[in-house]
């Protein structure tokens, strides 16, 4: 039975524009242990860092699409509620699990400037790993759909980073090790809502950037994402495909495996053809090395046969990576030359 989701509500992406060359892996077969499709998996991860997970056949495909469509009524409903109760819930509490937002040029109707929002609800508040940080009413009303679309991402997580430590000839469990479920780290489910705005090369130019975790999956109900090709540089739009999650690889798997796998630069741009001038909503979930985990090269493996590379300038953590990548502090991004600071603009 074909999965059922909500982009029909939606005006068509447009066929007439070049997109991105992702490929389609099959959750179902990645779970059932299919060799061909585990090897498209490493391929994709190494290659452009960017992937369609396909959730279509697999019981634990299908519930993910079924509370992402959930959760995304939540979010639109959450970024419905009065800026001055989604404000009690900001930065003051935490710089980033919190809700965020970050006032535009343009304004309402009402002469209110339009804002950007995003709202980070951190794993280990949801599966209380830790004391929970003051939450809205309607995110605690959701607990337990978001504890099982949390539980649900990692398992789906935990079967990747199995793969890679097979493909990376890594003893079992090398990766999952620095992830683990109830232990604390960055992990954190995002919503994000952008409204109507004109095209803006300026702001588009700054957030490009790379995640620095290791593991994302996407949710999108429009278009808007973009991600530079490799080779050209060029700019491509990743379509949303129904039942289908865009995953990509962040920083953290580039270092700990000295490059053998890419973490590719993306920007959000406004939603192309008839999407245009619509508020865009992304589900995303975040994951992230546990909080003490030393941020560094493994050993042992295809990593061993990676040409050597500089020490390290400083022992940092996961956590300290995190939060300095996140303010700024780290300036950069990462690319085929590997990871490139930049200058505040």
């Amino acid at each position: 039975m074909a999965i059922q989701t909500s982009h029909n509500k939606y005006p068509p992406f447009p066929s007439d524009i070049t997109t991105a060359p992702l490929v389609s892996i099959s959750l179902a077969k990645l779970e059932a242990g299919d060799k061909a499709e585990s090897d498209a998996f490493y391929e994709a991860c190494k290659n452009l860092g960017f992937f369609y997970l396909d959730m279509s056949g697999s019981t634990l495909g299908e519930r993910i699409v079924d509370g992402a469509e959930k959760l995304h009524k939540v979010q639109q409903e959450f970024f419905k509620l009065p800026n001055e109760l989604k404000e009690k819930y900001g930065t003051n509490m935490d710089k980033f699990y919190a809700y965020r937002f970050f006032p535009l040029t343009i304004r309402d109707p009402n002469g209110e400037p339009l804002r950007g929002e995003n709202y980070n609800m951190r794993k280990d508040d949801i599966l209380g790993n830790c004391e929970r940080l003051p939450a809205p009413q309607l995110v605690l009303d959701n607990q337990e759909l978001l504890e099982r679309y949390v539980r649900d991402c990692r398992t789906v997580i935990d079967l990747m980073l199995e793969d890679l430590d097979t493909h990376l000839e890594l003893p079992l469990g090398t990766l999952g090790n620095l992830h683990r479920l109830t232990s604390l780290s960055g992990d954190h489910a995002r919503f994000i809502q952008a409204p109507p705005a004109p095209w803006d090369d300026k702001r588009i130019a700054s957030g490009e950037h790379t995640d620095f975790g290791t593991i994302t999956i996407l949710f999108n109900w429009l278009g808007g994402l973009q991600i530079r090709l490799p080779v050209t540089d060029e700019w491509v739009y990743v379509k949303p495909v129904p039942g289908c999650a865009v995953v990509n690889l962040g920083d953290a798997l580039v270092k700990f495996t000295a490059g053998i796998l890419r973490s590719n630069i993306h920007r959000v741009v406004p939603p192309p053809g008839q999407q245009f001038g619509l508020a865009r909503n992304s589900l995303v979930y975040f994951s992230r090395p546990e909080n003490v985990v030393i941020m560094k090269r493994l050993k042992g493996g295809l990593i061993d046969q990676q040409p050597a590379t500089e020490p390290e300038k400083e022992e940092i953590t996961s956590h300290d990576w995190i939060m300095r990548r996140a303010h700024g502090d780290l300036r950069g991004i990462y690319t085929a030359k590997g990871f490139e600071f930049r200058t505040p603009a």
